[in-house]
């Protein structure tokens, strides 16, 4: 069979071994988003264990539960991204476009912001 033959009968969902160099690539960012998620719930952990207690009530649990949340949806992200990012590479179809980024980034600007405010509380009490 000529390689042109090889070309028509080609389907859009055939694979083919990428560049190792990609496939590893992939896996350190992977790697990467498992380690914001490890970092966020550990922050989680510390906010509800090691920092005293607020003026509003159940400021540090929400700030925990919501750190706790962000890990899950890194990790969870994490793994999709490296699958959708694995199945391109292999399909030589472009790269996923990723909105996680932009729900992380808002959700610690939130947090954050919600810290300056119990902290300027803190400050006025």
């Amino acid at each position: 069979m000529t390689e042109r033959a090889e070309e028509r009968t080609a389907g859009p969902d055939d694979e083919h071994e990428p560049d190792y160099r990609f496939t590893l690539a992939n896996e350190r960012t992977f790697l990467a988003w498992l380690r914001t998620s490890l970092s966020l719930l550990a922050a989680g952990v510390a906010v509800v264990q090691l920092v005293p207690a607020f003026s509003v009530p159940a400021a540090r649990g929400v700030i925990g539960g919501l750190l706790a949340v962000l890990a899950v949806v890194a990790a969870t992200s994490g793994l999709l991204r490296w699958r959708s990012v694995e199945t391109a590479i292999r399909r030589d179809r472009p790269l996923p476009r990723q909105r996680v980024p932009y729900v992380l980034g808002t959700g610690l600007v939130v947090l954050a912001l919600f810290g300056l405010a119990l902290i300027v509380l803190r400050g006025a009490a």
